[in-house]
């Protein structure tokens, strides 16, 4: 992942890079063996490009940070959460279109 629009989130991180963003931020949970996460990773870093004034999308690999994972209920990847203002906004489980994340998104403005 060589996109410097995506930023890395992890279990040390999370708290200031999402929880207290003052911009929404959407977070790919994904892991490198899954193969609809690796399908949509390129959809996210289209989006991390789109909206990189507005938002920040990141990615956290649950296999290396599973804390945040399971404190989110994190059970099936790849999940993506939209977070605004330290809270919840919305989630889409599994591979989904393009359109269906950009309305997600558009949600948090």
């Amino acid at each position: 992942m060589g996109n410097e629009l995506l930023g890395v989130a992890t279990d040390d991180n999370f708290e200031d890079e999402v929880l207290k963003s003052d911009k929404p931020v959407l977070i790919d949970f994904w892991a490198p063996w899954c193969g609809p996460c690796k399908a949509i990773g390129p959809i996210v870093e289209e989006l991390a490009g789109q909206f990189e004034d507005s938002v920040k999308i990141m990615k956290l690999n649950v296999d290396d940070h599973q804390k945040t994972a399971v404190r989110y209920g994190v059970r099936s990847i790849p999940t993506l959460i939209l977070f605004k203002g330290g809270q919840i906004l919305d989630t889409q489980v599994g591979l989904v279109a393009k359109d269906r994340l950009e309305a997600m998104i558009k949600k948090s403005f």
